[in-house]
């Protein structure tokens, strides 16, 4: 698939796969310097506007490196970037490491996965058939009942 791509920064790397053809997820690069207090989030530019075709999304996903050994991840994860979006990509971070994290500039800093996504059209109805499960949710699977 081809994703038409603009720089805002000339300088900034465009998302690239570690493993290409074993890797979902491109990553994506800070496209400016700053330091996140720890308990702290905050939107970092990536310096890149995307076109992502239509009957597709973008979602933007932490990287587990980043999560695991300085408590720093996406805050809205999945952050979602529609296909009629043409602003810059920004990726929204929160520290909830015990130490500031610094932000460099070309830093690998969330991932981004392109996949196609269904449009609906509602089907109201009076009501819904039975189904095993029912209405039971919010951790009730596995109770057992006395």
């Amino acid at each position: 698939m081809e994703i038409k791509a603009e720089r805002v920064n000339k300088d900034i790397e465009l998302p690239k796969y570690q493993h290409f053809g074993e890797d979902a997820g491109l990553d994506l690069h800070a496209a400016e310097e700053l330091t996140i207090k720890s308990g702290e989030y905050k939107l970092i530019k990536t310096g890149l506007k995307i076109a992502v075709p239509k009957g597709y999304a973008a979602f933007v996903y932490p990287r587990s490196g980043l999560a695991l050994k300085k408590g720093v991840t996406v805050l809205n994860a999945d952050g979602v970037i529609d296909s009629g979006y043409r602003g810059e990509v920004g990726v929204i971070l929160i520290n909830h490491g015990a130490e500031d994290f610094n932000v460099n500039f070309n830093d690998r800093i969330a991932q981004l996965i392109i996949q196609q996504v269904n449009t609906i059209e509602w089907n109201e109805v009076e009501s819904l058939s039975e189904s095993q499960r029912g209405e039971g949710g919010f951790g009730h699977t596995g109770i057992k009942k006395n």
